[in-house]
């Protein structure tokens, strides 16, 4: 599978012009900041390998690009979770059910006092053969690969357009997409933290890069946010983005991103180019949740 580069769009939100990097239009199957971190993967031969191991959310963008990777190289998926909901898997929805129409083997475990990445690196995966590990949202080094692409793709943009005094935004789980671009981007990368807090996102840095002044700076948001939880503003500004811009976000990450990102200094002062980062298959059941808490 190949894909293009994404296009940009200019939109118009709360008076602002507003340059959108269309990541979510990448490809049917293969879109979205998950293309990207697990492109070196999809773009190199899986000889020997017959296993794709992870772990995270039942409804984490990446299990179904996982699905979608392990589908494409006829490989099988064992995706770790610490719990499925009943109702999740009386009325399968969203990456869930869409991982699981692919072949997607998705596992409830019983943790004994472990985080899922402890129960997988210490019990699973050592006694595994033949198989590609990827951690949690794609944590990884090889996410480098197809983020420097897309650094690329955006490099040669503001120089065609001569936009001097833009910055590059996007929101971010573990960091990776925003670390990798701050590095191989001639301008400033935003984000803030949609998973934790700011210390959080540092750390998930660190892992990757020990050099902080190659770090993207970090937006605090407004207050602590528990991830995965209904906040009213969240759908609020989804739809009020849907009406302005007529393009569809993610509840998780961007409602957050952009809540965050219009509060600040930077939305003021400063061209933004905000990374749509795709992700928009997990609405349904967020949509789902709101109507019905909030309709």
């Amino acid at each position: 599978m190949e894909y293009i580069n994404s296009r940009i769009d200019s939109i118009n939100f709360e008076n602002h012009q507003v340059f959108i990097k269309r990541d979510d239009l990448l490809s049917k199957e293969f879109s979205g900041n998950k293309a990207r971190k697990f492109y070196y993967f999809l773009n190199n031969d899986f000889k020997d390998i017959k296993k794709i191991i992870s772990f995270g959310s039942p409804q984490a963008n990446s299990l179904y690009s996982l699905s979608v990777l392990s589908k494409i190289k006829n490989v099988k998926l064992d995706f770790y979770v610490s719990h499925i909901a009943s109702f999740l898997k009386e009325n399968p929805q969203g990456n869930y059910k869409e991982a699981l129409k692919n072949g997607a083997n998705i596992i409830e475990i019983q943790k004994d006092d472990l985080t899922s990445q402890e129960y997988v690196e210490k019990k699973i995966i050592k006694d595994e053969k033949d198989f590609v590990y990827i951690e949690e949202g794609g944590r990884v080094k090889e996410a480098e690969y197809g983020i420097k692409i897309l650094a690329h793709e955006i490099n040669t943009w503001i120089k065609e357009n001569r936009k001097e005094n833009l910055k590059v935004y996007l929101p971010s789980g573990t960091g990776t997409t925003a670390l990798f671009l701050q590095k191989h981007l001639e301008v400033e990368v935003l984000t803030s933290p949609c998973v934790g807090d700011e210390n959080y996102l540092k750390k998930q840095f660190l892992q990757l890069n020990s050099d902080e002044t190659k770090h993207p700076t970090i937006i605090k948001t407004k207050k602590k946010y528990h991830f995965g939880k209904l906040y009213k503003e969240f759908y609020e500004i989804h739809l009020e983005l849907l009406s302005q811009t007529n393009i569809e976000f993610d509840l998780l990450y961007d409602s957050l991103g952009w809540l965050t990102l219009i509060a600040s200094k930077y939305f003021q002062e400063n061209e933004i180019l905000y990374i749509h980062q795709g992700g928009i298959l997990g609405n349904e059941s967020m949509i789902n949740r709101y109507k019905n808490k909030y309709l």
